[in-house]
């Protein structure tokens, strides 16, 4: 690593990270972004300190073409000029994740999937620490994989959350036990359609072999039939599994060899929601693939009190009960979110299109939501696309259909903010999404 010119492309928080870890092992580092320095967070100048040389506000072809090694955010398409000429020219070019597992000795549990990856993730390492495991939790979570490298902390596992835009890019990338939880499009923006992205999904199978564990949801028929050489786990919630996790009865039985090896009432958790089901059954046989006493499992999974921003409890007001669920940022996730009540809701939807077939939410909404909010840039379409369906009406920013909900609501339904699109039209992020739709409920019912 000593004295390579490494590029790294993208500088939010994954590219922070890499930028460290290389100017810790004497690499000559340049970090570039198309956002200015005062869009980019303060460590850039610590960066910059350490020896880095920052081209901010654009990328340079010939930064790009001279480097020895090319390290992408997830963020950064790869189709972008730069990088194919680098590609051109032969210059390596991975992804963070590629380039921290390369680093990573201890074993690894993956799971990606289109919606409840974050969830699944936080859940499986919360058994692991119940068992006594000193684990790493992170990856597309927030917390890179390359922090770990970074750290030296000593860890029995690492349990990563990786979305397509990581697994692009992987080559060498092997977790023993490799999790997917669904299939619905999804950032159609970015690739040329579902297959590709179903293609990038798939991957996080392609080092696994026959001593590894692959966890998938038989129910989706998009993950059922992946290949893969590893032991498959499947979990279903419509039916008896053989080898893995059911739900019957209201409670989740793991079974192998059509033995029932342990029970979990699932009135005995707090996650609220069918999808959340799902999460809970792959953590569970994410912990028994790693050997992981079930009984403590179990009480971990019981405990778990989920995630912010996933349907989370926002307040109640005139006995209204409110429902964050910014994370919901494409079509299959508010499907899914829908799914989890049985009284009417006023659902409060819109953002940036992420080129989401809005047609497919017609049936989710209809019979199930009372009215329909539109924000954002997407309102029109989405109002368009459910024409018929329910009730619509456009508001121009969260204030004024958190406001309009109040008023449209009655006692005993629901309103939840449960958008089907990105947040960066009028928000950072889906959490100051969350948190601007938290707040306004709460104010509103002092």
């Amino acid at each position: 690593m000593i004295g390579r010119r490494v590029v790294v492309v993208g500088l939010a928080r994954t590219g922070l990270a890499v930028a460290e870890f290389l100017l810790n092992h004497g690499a000559e580092v340049v970090c570039t972004d198309v956002l200015p320095a005062e869009k980019l967070d303060n460590q850039i100048e610590e960066l910059a300190k350490k020896g880095a040389i920052l081209e901010l506000g654009g990328h340079r072809n010939e930064t790009f073409t001279k480097a020895d090694l090319i390290v992408v955010s997830p963020g950064v398409p790869p189709a972008i000029t730069p990088l194919q000429k680098a590609m051109v020219k032969g210059v390596p070019v991975i992804g963070e994740l590629e380039y921290a597992a390369r680093y990573v000795t201890v074993p690894l549990i993956a799971v990606t999937g289109t919606n409840g990856k974050s969830t699944t993730t936080t859940l499986i390492g919360e058994i692991l620490k119940a068992a006594g495991r000193k684990t790493f939790v992170g990856g597309n979570l927030g917390n890179p994989l390359i922090n770990l490298v970074n750290s030296e902390e000593a860890v029995d596992l690492a349990v990563v959350e990786v979305s397509s835009f990581q697994l692009e890019s992987v080559e060498s990338f092997h977790p023993q036990i490799a999790i997917h939880l669904n299939l619905t499009p999804d950032h159609l923006d970015r690739y040329d359609d579902f297959n590709a992205y179903a293609e990038a999904k798939a991957r996080i199978f392609s080092r696994q072999g026959p001593d590894d564990t692959a966890v998938l949801n038989t129910d989706d028929g998009n993950v059922a039939e992946i290949k893969t050489q590893a032991r498959r786990l499947m979990f279903s919630r419509k039916k008896k599994i053989e080898d893995g996790a059911f739900i019957e009865d209201g409670k989740v039985f793991l079974a192998q060899q059509g033995r029932t090896i342990g029970v979990l009432a699932l009135e005995e958790t707090r996650l609220k929601g069918s999808h959340n089901q799902e999460n809970i059954m792959a953590a569970l046989l994410a912990a028994w693939a790693a050997g992981i006493d079930m009984e403590t499992a179990f009480k971990a999974a019981a405990d778990f009190k989920g995630l912010p921003h996933r349907i989370e409890f926002a307040g109640e007001y005139k006995h209204v009960r409110y429902y964050n669920d910014s994370k919901a940022t494409n079509v299959g996730a508010v499907i899914k979110s829908l799914e989890s009540f049985e009284e009417p809701v006023i659902l409060i939807a819109g953002g940036r299109d992420k080129d989401g077939d809005f047609n497919l939410l017609r049936p989710a909404v209809e019979g199930k939501v009372k009215l329909l909010i539109l924000m954002g840039e997407a309102r029109e379409k989405m109002a368009k696309a459910l024409e018929g369906a329910v009730e619509t009406v456009l508001v121009k920013n969260m204030a004024e259909a958190v406001a309009l909900a109040g008023r449209k609501a009655g006692p005993g339904e629901a309103v939840l903010l449960a958008p089907a699109c990105a947040s960066f039209d009028m928000f950072k992020d889906y959490t100051h999404r969350g948190r601007v739709f938290t707040q306004l409920v709460q104010s509103g019912s002092e």
